[in-house]
């Protein structure tokens, strides 16, 4: 048995024969949707269809309601004491009239679901084998565990997991935030469910594999007739993957219809701010920013001297890591250099060894080989007092914004920590420094008080520069600093970085699998693939002249990169 002929069976077992002389009935419809937790209501009035074998995108910023109404389709809302009005029909039969045990029967089977993040969407104490075969075991005549084995293979080699048997074995912590993805996409798909609610299904994958599994999404949906319901905030994936798209901002839909038509002539202004947010539609979104950079560094107290030596340098580094019996080469003679106040990107797919090399910068890995040095002196983990004084002049900025500020502190007290930890100064001067901090990531005065749980994401990532920015650091280490959020907030956390290395001279090591946003605010770029280099070279000339098949393909996987509307 396949993952295809369970869909095919699924959707016999279900549906009733159509009647020819009538259209298709939508395989999911939406009528006059409306969400409220307690008094205050937070989606409108929506409505949409899906229809078998078409993709609908629903998309808009953080708080948009778009994740609200994914979850009321789902039925996942009950916990959260959340009151649904309106219809929600599948395949014919109303879902928020059914039982709870009517309901159940569905999930997996007829509805599956792909959730947003990956680390915290599995057990971390059992295999993910254990996990798979709890999907499998949903399938309809799947009783014998060699028939359970056969549809998991089928599923993760579907979805492009390498060395499947050693995945299996893994827990989810030993795997990367890209495989995780892979694995809750082949769980979804096994059961042969009948329609997807994808969750921002690719918002925390490189582009290549971003690619693959979107890719894969449009194999499925064209091969079994499953229809999509894909929420994005990225409006360059809808256009490329969904046939219709609603727009949604603060609970309401601003537009929809036809993506081609969205997408190159939006009616609404919020859509078209949407639009312009898309780093793959405008390469030179920050170029007037980035040449004011510029002028200051060829005059004034930032302009560099004369045969000034690069500020961070890393020559030949390499770093092995034993993982089970054998060697991983994680870093394999890696070199890069970066000019004082100006911006180099570390770009590949996950397991390229971008981390490993920014976290040997810091001083977090011990190299096997090779040495790093930040403004001449060499970073060196065995001198905890030499890596003390360093690491005042060289901060980061972390990946993901929900898990790297202490849930018990304040926003001034978050910001302040580097400054007690370093003794900076008397109480007043550590509270000036904390405020121009917070003034440097344009943070409103209303949320200093607050604490994390009640900001939204890209308040999240503003405290989070802001700590980095309060010890006057030179280096900025920016680990994925925008990937976990929507687009027209990271365009605005974007500008504030690039502000801020203009105002300020700060150099940047921009680690990102993103190249639609490496193409907007980085100088020079090393394009890693397994743990060694295979391109290097100022971002126009590799984007316009990439030498490397490598690249070719990393740039191709662009979302919105030379295409502008959706093919059915």
């Amino acid at each position: 048995m396949s993952i295809l002929q369970n869909a095919r069976d699924t959707q016999g077992a279900v549906a009733p024969s159509p009647d020819p002389s009538l259209p298709p009935a939508p395989l999911l419809q939406v009528c006059g949707l409306r969400v409220a937790y307690g008094d205050t209501e937070v989606v409108h009035d929506v409505s949409f269809s899906v229809a078998e074998g078409s993709a609908l995108a629903l998309i808009g910023e953080s708080g948009s309601g778009k994740s609200t109404i994914a979850r009321a389709v789902l039925r996942l809302l009950a916990s959260r004491r959340a009151r649904v009005d309106g219809s929600i029909t599948l395949q014919g039969r109303e879902l928020t009239t059914l039982r709870d045990g009517e309901f159940l029967a569905l999930r997996g089977r007829v509805l599956g679901f792909v959730p947003q993040d990956p680390g915290s969407s599995l057990n971390p104490v059992r295999s993910i084998g254990a996990q798979a075969h709890e999907a499998a075991a949903l399938v309809p005549g799947a009783r014998r565990r060699a028939d359970r084995e056969a549809l998991v293979r089928t599923a993760f080699e579907r979805v492009g997991i390498e060395d499947p048997l050693r995945i299996l074995r893994s827990f989810p912590h030993q795997l990367s935030g890209g495989q995780l993805q892979r694995v809750l996409i082949a769980l979804a798909i096994l059961p042969g469910p009948r329609l997807l609610v994808a969750d921002e299904p690719t918002s925390a994958l490189d582009v290549t594999v971003q690619k693959q599994i979107l890719d894969l999404l449009d194999d499925l949906r064209r091969e079994l007739g499953i229809g999509v319901l894909l929420i994005t905030h990225d409006l360059a994936i809808a256009a490329a993957r969904a046939q219709a798209v609603v727009v949604l901002q603060d609970g309401e839909v601003r537009e929809a219809g036809p993506t081609s038509q969205v997408f190159t002539a939006p009616r609404s202004a919020y859509s078209r701010a949407l639009r312009a947010d898309v780093p793959g539609l405008d390469a030179d979104r920050f170029a007037s920013v980035r040449a004011q950079r510029d002028a200051r560094r060829t005059e004034g107290t930032l302009a560099r001297r004369p045969g000034e030596e690069p500020h961070v340098v890393a020559s030949g580094i390499s770093r092995t890591f034993r993982v089970g019996e054998r060697d991983v080469r994680a870093v394999d003679d890696v070199s890069f250099a970066i000019a004082r106040g100006s911006t180099h990107a570390l770009v590949g797919e996950s397991g390229s060894g971008k981390s490993t090399a920014a976290r040997s910068l810091l001083g977090l890995e011990r190299l096997d080989a090779g040495t790093l040095t930040v403004g001449g002196r060499q970073v060196d983990p065995a001198d905890g007092r030499g890596l003390r004084d360093l690491r005042r002049h060289l901060q980061i900025v972390h990946q993901n914004p929900f898990t790297s500020l202490d849930p018990r502190f304040t926003v001034q007290r978050i910001v302040r920590e580097p400054l007690d930890l370093y003794r900076v100064g008397d109480r007043a001067l550590r509270a000036e420094r904390t405020a121009w901090a917070l003034d440097a990531v344009r943070l409103p005065s209303a949320v200093r008080s607050r604490r994390p749980a009640a900001l939204s994401g890209g308040q999240r990532q503003r405290v989070a520069i802001a700590r980095a920015l309060a010890l006057h650091p030179d280096v900025l280490v920016l680990d994925e600093p925008t990937s976990a959020l929507d687009v027209t907030v990271q365009a605005g956390i974007l500008e504030v970085l690039l502000a801020l290395q203009r105002d300020l001279g700060l150099t940047y090591l921009f680690i990102s699998h993103d190249l639609g946003v490496v193409r907007q605010v980085a100088d020079t770029l090393t394009v890693l693939r397994r743990g060694t280099v295979v391109e290097s070279g100022s971002v126009r000339d590799v984007f316009t002249n990439p030498q490397d098949e490598y690249t070719r393909r990393l740039i191709a996987s662009i979302p919105a990169h030379g295409r502008t509307a959706v093919a059915a």
